[in-house]
């Protein structure tokens, strides 16, 4: 097949605004030849993104965008996508149950904390606001800010929301070697997400792609809506280097991220059906 494809997009189930038929249906009016959903720590939309693909007559991918911390450096959290796995395999599926129950876990841990220091917010209250999608700090923001509790967003995030203040509480993330079995194990491909965005130099970039490759890591994003033309070709030469297979996508977001397309990112993405071909070959 010929064309173009968008291997990382995101759904109202995380933290984007199209839903999973309407992210298939807008692919199709721009006339690509394949997408994946690759929501945030979640599969719950992959089954009505999965039928939509066949409604459609488009080629849809099963997806997902784990975090995870990586111990080196300055301890960034990295993304993976994982692609072409089998959605409701045991693996995938007690791990994403077990990320919800530390997400929620998170969440009152916030709440308590919030209410603790004078500003009284429930679990009931974020989960309204969020209206059904992944519960987020930005949730909390929106509810505080309704109840007249502070001032601004920005507020919410320097004094309450953030690492090091009051009302903060840390994620709990997968390891690398966790995201890269749980993916393997349900049929799919590991692919490391955006490696520019890490805050790393390019020799670090190269060694966290290396360590990750010795985990089992199986391709890198070479092509991503934020990369100039020296980035992609920096990731193309080592994705190269360490046998590392290509890939790529937009992270369209839809309205909460206007200046991203699906397809094209920031008008510099033109993704051949080739770099889907070329992963495919991976799968059992």
């Amino acid at each position: 097949m010929t064309g173009y494809i968008d291997l990382h997009t995101h759904s109202y189930c995380s933290d984007g605004t199209f839903s999973p038929e309407g992210l298939v249906i807008l692919a199709k009016q721009k006339g690509l030849s394949a997408i994946a959903l690759t929501d945030h720590d979640t599969i719950d939309g992959l089954s009505l993104f999965l039928e939509a693909g066949q409604k459609h007559g488009l080629e849809t991918i099963a997806g997902i965008e784990f975090a995870a911390q990586y111990e080196k450096f300055h301890q960034p959290e990295i993304h993976i996508v994982g692609l072409g796995f089998v959605p409701d395999h045991k693996a995938l599926v007690d791990n994403m149950a077990q990320i919800k129950q530390d997400r929620h876990t998170r969440n009152e841990e916030m709440c308590q904390k919030l209410t603790a220091i004078g500003l009284p917010i429930s679990m009931e209250e974020v989960t309204k606001c969020a209206g059904g999608e992944i519960v987020t700090r930005a949730h909390f923001a929106k509810i505080l800010l309704q109840k007249h509790l502070v001032s601004s967003r920005e507020e919410v995030f320097s004094r309450y929301l953030s690492p090091g203040c009051p009302a903060y509480v840390p994620r709990k993330v997968l390891t690398p070697a966790q995201c890269i079995q749980t993916i393997h194990a349900a049929g799919g491909i590991a692919i490391l997400a955006h490696p520019t965005l890490y805050h790393l130099e390019l020799e670090q970039i190269h060694t966290l792609c290396q360590e990750l490759k010795s985990l089992g890591l199986d391709g890198m994003e070479c092509y991503y809506s934020t990369y100039n033309a020296q980035q992609t070709k920096d990731m193309l030469h080592i994705s190269k280097q360490l046998d590392l297979l290509p890939s790529g996508g937009s992270d369209f977001h839809g309205e909460n991220k206007p200046q991203i397309q699906l397809g094209s990112g920031k008008n510099n993405l033109a993704i051949p059906y080739e770099i889907w071909e070329n992963l495919r070959a991976l799968l059992p």
